[in-house]
């Protein structure tokens, strides 16, 4: 038995306290939750005026006992209501409980202390309450419903409390599952008055929201859906695990018939093991929309981009469910502080640029959808892994060149318009190489213009600026620092601005020496980015340029810290504004556009894998066994992973010398036992072989090895290498 050495400490001894520097009102309402502190302030904002004064307060903000006491001091003790709601109970809130208790009974408070847990009874807050029972129970009916109209309800019987002549109200029941409409609220027919032509979108999304009044991310969703031609239609859902609101989508799927379905919701849906899901019955994409706890400042200022919370709840398991992630549309903020309340709510802030995005990536989905096979343009990018010489177009396991062969002929047959497909991989290779494909600079300098300011900003502070003077450049400018850009002796460029009148027609591009074959070598004076890539029809293959310096292909490929080349943005421009394709498929593991820098999930538009791919659809191929590298492709670049498999396997065999010293080991296990002396010239000829062969040093053997160890050796390393499965060639 020890004695170890301990310390214990409460919560209040790890928080500092502080004073919240209220003034005093007639009714005050305290809560951990934001969600009821924003509804009640909602509430009585909208008729302050005919309403007693309040304040509002987080309990966070009050765990110091000294906080609580400066709090009673100077608010609690001069009103006339007090409603604490606790959540966890009396022993989360012990200290402040008491002192509450003791004020309300000394002055002749009105007094409600209410468990946070609406069906839980807790007897200590109902024995510190100055209220009745009934009363009490009352308060709670509004919190267990939940909604603007019930927290306006509460406010008038706070009132009344309060000693004002309010009209009181029961509480209203909300729905666990139904419609709402941004404006009106809860309705009970979608789209009301409005026209079906427009691609039906239910947006799913908790229920909390709705009651919390906290569904401004919602609403800018909907109006960006809108601008787009979509028909949004809101559903709220206490979870989709219940089965009152999973049978609600149900049956609204059943009757919208939807384009596809975004979801605001956390988790994976609810399916047993081999069950198919609610949304593998609904047949469309599914879009995962993130609205996020994580705070706004957070995000901006983190690389992760989301908290470890947010990542598993609204990132890792709905990505169980076949999601797309759509990105984040929100984010916790504060907003500005409501000095007649004394207080600052704390909800859900929709990022405007972010809205934008998930509404544009729908909008490309469904643009895909829409166009006809024949018509659709496709982009197929095989990735250019750095491997050993010669091996262009490498991915893990993949038979690349053979693969994209095989797609163009299955695109074909299925009414895709492609044409002149290659006879050979080689040829295949040979076509990329000799396509003729270019962006010029100019062109490149007026679809960099239509990149978001913090684009344009993110890619000019890391790459340097590209641009045009008047007349011949006199010589090549020395590389920048990081090396592989393209620059010019010039004061302009394309990712800010283009100069009116006519630009040189020669432009130096000076990457560093020891470029790839169709890549502009160091000092080279040219008028474009060539790419290497073939157009078959209406379908384009293309190798995407290098992100950084051959030379050092291999580190740069994955550095995440590495900004792309200006020949990479182009390209990443040249395929959406150029081109038009309506999609994107990258061939096989893996590529170099979810490695570059930015956010590790919930990226901004100054994200260089936003930068370069925008909303475009992104079909990734990906090897079945290295999911965690699949992962970073879905959730940096919203690509559908689509595992293929291995490369079969077939036995190792053995060569000729092996064949024949297996022979002699095979007739060694005859003799022994049989014929001593035959046995003994096998074993040694067996030791012999295997030296003069160099199998001996394969199979372990060493010179001071005693003959029957040796024999032990080659007989087990016969039989590994025998047994062993390698594979056979890459998958197709």
């Amino acid at each position: 038995m020890h004695i170890l050495t301990t310390t214990s400490a409460s919560l209040d001894d790890l928080v500092e306290p502080v004073d919240l520097r209220q003034q005093p009102a007639d009714v005050v309402a305290l809560s951990f939750t934001d969600s009821d502190l924003a509804g009640l302030a909602q509430a009585w904002q909208a008729d302050a005026a005919r309403l007693p004064s309040m304040r509002l307060a987080a309990l966070r903000d009050l765990r110091h006992p000294m906080s609580v006491d400066l709090w009673i001091d100077s608010v609690a003790r001069h009103a006339r209501v007090i409603l604490v709601r606790i959540l966890g109970g009396y022993d989360w809130w012990r200290y402040g409980c008491d002192q509450l208790a003791a004020v309300a009974r000394e002055r002749g408070i009105k007094l409600a202390l209410l468990p946070g847990e609406s069906h839980d009874e807790d007897p200590r807050l109902i024995e510190g309450s100055t209220l009745p029972r009934d009363e009490l129970e009352a308060l709670l009916g509004y919190f267990r419903q939940g909604g603007p109209a019930n927290m306006a309800a509460l406010v008038q019987r706070l009132a009344g409390l309060a000693g004002m002549d309010a009209a009181v109200s029961e509480p209203v029941v909300v729905p666990k599952a139904g419609y709402y409409e941004p404006g009106r609220g809860v309705v009970p027919v979608p789209l009301e008055g409005k026209g079906n032509a427009a691609p039906v979108i239910p947006i799913l999304f908790y229920r909390s929201m709705l009651l919390a009044a906290d569904v401004a991310p919602i609403d800018a969703l909907v109006e960006a859906l809108c601008s787009q031609g979509m028909a949004p239609v809101p559903i709220f859902v206490s979870s989709l695990k219940d089965p009152t609101s999973l049978a609600f989508v149900e049956d609204a799927i059943a009757a919208l018939n939807p384009a596809a379905i975004v979801t605001a919701t956390a988790f994976a849906s609810s399916a047993d093991p081999g069950a198919r899901t609610l949304f593998d019955r609904a047949g469309v994409p599914v879009f995962q929309v993130i609205v996020a706890t994580t705070r706004r400042d957070i995000w901006e200022a983190n690389q992760r981009g989301l908290a470890p919370a947010d990542l598993a709840m609204h990132v890792v398991l709905p990505e169980l469910d076949g999601r797309i992630l759509a990105g984040a549309g929100s984010f916790k903020g504060e907003a500005e502080a409501d000095t007649a309340l004394g207080f600052r709510a704390f909800a859900n802030r929709p990022e405007a640029d972010r809205v934008v995005q998930v509404a544009n990536r729908i909008a490309a989905f469904l643009r895909l959808k829409a166009t006809t096979r024949a018509e659709r343009k496709l982009a197929i990018l095989i990735p250019d892994y750095p491997s050993a010489p010669g091996r262009t177009g490498y991915a893990v396991g993949l038979d690349v060149p053979s693969s994209v062969l095989a797609m163009l002929h299955d695109l074909s047959e299925q009414g895709y318009g492609v044409e002149g497909i290659p006879q050979s991989p080689r040829a295949l290779l040979d076509a990329l190489e000799t396509g003729g494909h270019r962006i010029g600079h100019q062109v490149y300098a007026a679809c960099s213009a239509e990149l978001p300011d913090d684009a344009r900003g993110t890619a000019e502070a890391a790459r340097g600026r590209l641009g045009w003077g008047h007349g011949t450049p006199p010589g090549p400018p020395p590389p920048p620092p990081t090396g592989g850009d393209a620059t010019a002796a010039s004061r302009l460029s394309p990712i800010t601005s283009v100069v009116a009148g006519e630009p040189s027609t020669t432009v130096l591009i000076s990457p560093l020496a020891g470029e790839m074959a169709g890549r502009p070598e160091g000092g080279v004076h040219a008028p474009a980015f060539p790419f290497r890539a073939a157009t078959f029809g209406n379908i384009t293959v293309a190798l995407a340029p290098d992100r950084g310096r051959s030379a050092d292909r291999r580190a740069d490929y994955h550095d995440p810290s590495l900004p792309p080349r200006h020949e990479l943005i182009a390209f990443g421009l040249w395929l959406r504004k150029l081109l038009g394709v309506h999609a994107l498929i990258h061939v096989g593991a893996h590529g170099t556009l979810e490695w570059l820098p930015g956010k590790t999930v919930a990226l901004s538009q100054a994200c260089f894998p936003e930068i370069v791919t925008g909303a475009l659809p992104v079909i990734y191929p990906f090897i079945v066994s290295n999911p965690g590298e699949a992962a970073q492709a879905k959730r940096r670049i919203a690509a559908i992973t689509l595992g293929h498999l291995p490369p079969p396997l077939t036995g190792a065999g053995l060569s000729e010398d092996q064949h024949k010293l297996e022979r002699l080991v095979d007739e060694y296990a005859q003799a022994d036992g049989l014929d001593r002396r035959r046995r003994d010239r096998l074993a040694g000829l067996i030791v012999e072989t295997a030296t003069r062969t160099g199998l001996a040093m394969e199979a372990g053997v060493t010179g001071t090895d005693a003959p029957d160890e040796a024999l032990r050796r080659i007989d087990a390393w016969l039989c590994a290498l025998k047994d062993f499965a390698i594979k056979d060639g890459p998958h197709i």
